[in-house]
């Protein structure tokens, strides 16, 4: 066994040298491998030039008066804000009441994943910038303009910026508490625990107090909409849960066999077609 071994590796080494042999001679003559190769170099060319990277540098001072220190603090508020932004400009609009009632008709519907509530959200989002529009170009004509014009100061802007939103807000509260002025439920309820004195007019209600009314105004009208959204669908669950129970079914899911139905329902009475426009309605 040893022999054969030994014998396939003395063959083996043959073979390697014979195959090397012809191509060294080949290779030694044309200064390149394989044949009509050129010869390769590792020396740059004198025409090119390395890419220049510039210097950065990052230095830290002691602030040496009460004007640096206060716009250093500016600046750091300046970021905070803009990392909230998205979310107070959300919370700000009716993108919140659209929002829930788009996932309570989901629920409703027993539907686990579709559609994606991303897919929601986003109806959600350009249904409030539809209805915002008219805010939002006030906003702009008002505000933005002219201080890109250097017309205005930036406190300045902001007081005008704060006029077509508060405006907005409270607006949507006092259509909506039933011949009731806004000021005397949510907004009289913050200015009570603010220890401020009940408004005359719009103008002496601050935003820190409009804001959380406003929103929790919203958080109680889309859950109105979300309880008349669930009764039709309640209703269709219970007469499905009543037939399968009088059959001895209790083992097979009512949902399971309901969901169907309401789905028929929801696309026979055209469902998104009456919600977007119920809900337009309730803002406009």
């Amino acid at each position: 066994m040893k022999k054969l071994v030994s014998c396939r590796l003395v063959l083996a080494c043959i073979l390697c040298l014979l195959c090397i042999m012809p191509v060294c001679p080949q290779s030694a003559g044309n200064g390149g491998f394989p044949e009509g190769s050129t010869q390769g170099t590792s020396e740059m060319s004198e025409g090119l030039t390395g890419i220049d990277f510039p210097n950065i540098s990052f230095s830290a001072s002691a602030p040496q008066d009460g004007h640096q220190v206060a716009f250093s603090i500016e600046l750091l508020l300046l970021l905070s804000i803009l990392t909230l932004a998205p979310s107070i400009m959300l919370l700000c609009t009716c993108f919140l009441r659209f929002s829930i009632v788009l996932d309570f008709i989901k629920r409703a519907l027993s539907l686990q994943q579709v559609p994606p509530t991303a897919v929601l959200n986003g109806i959600a989002l350009f249904m409030a910038i539809f209805c915002m529009r008219p805010t939002f170009q006030k906003l702009y004509t008002d505000a933005f303009k002219p201080l890109s014009d250097n017309e205005i100061t930036l406190t300045e802007a902001y007081g005008r910026a704060e006029k077509p939103i508060k405006l907005w807000m409270f607006s949507q509260m006092d259509e909506n508490m039933g011949g009731r002025p806004a000021y005397e439920s949510y907004v009289g309820n913050f200015m009570k625990m603010a220890r401020m004195e009940q408004p005359r007019n719009l103008d002496e209600v601050p935003m820190s107090i409009i804001i959380p009314s406003y929103i929790l105004h919203e958080l109680t009208v889309a859950f109105k909409i979300g309880v008349l959204l669930y009764i039709p669908f309640i209703v269709i669950d219970m007469v499905v849960a009543s037939i399968l129970m009088s059959m001895g079914m209790m083992m097979l899911p009512p949902v399971q066999i309901s969901m169907p139905f309401k789905l028929m329902l929801f696309v026979l009475v055209d469902g998104w077609g009456l919600l977007t426009s119920q809900l337009f309605n309730s803002v406009m």
